[in-house]
């Protein structure tokens, strides 16, 4: 199970990493035609999705590999379970059934992720 997690973790850090460095460094107009979602918020929060995105793929890894803080991964696990259900509602109000598959299947990552570090297979 152990092994099962840090593979998890380490494709959602991935994903999160690199969806978070294109919302936190792109302009609007370049996010547009990949994230038509970014029509409905202003750069600034564009770019605080970006840093929240970016700080859990951080927090899924680094914690976990130093030893240092690791009640951090399956926190930062969890934050990005909140922030999927927040895109979620944001890709509803939009009516983009596709996106909300992609943000159920990451949250449910994120949450298996939360569960094994909270819990049977905390660090």
């Amino acid at each position: 199970m152990n092994v099962f997690l840090w593979v998890v973790q380490a494709v959602l850090a991935a994903v999160f990493g690199l969806a978070g460095a294109m919302h936190a460094t792109q302009p609007k107009e370049k996010l547009r035609p990949m994230a038509p979602w970014v029509e409905d918020f202003t750069l600034t929060q564009i770019r605080l999705i970006g840093a929240v995105e970016l700080l859990g793929a951080v927090g899924l890894i680094l914690p976990a590999i130093t030893g240092i803080a690791s009640i951090l991964t399956p926190l930062a696990a969890t934050g990005l379970a909140i922030t999927m259900i927040g895109a979620a509602a944001a890709h509803a109000r939009r009516k983009e059934p596709a996106a909300i598959a992609v943000n159920v299947v990451l949250l449910a990552l994120a949450a298996v992720i939360a569960w094994g570090r909270f819990g049977p297979n905390a660090f």
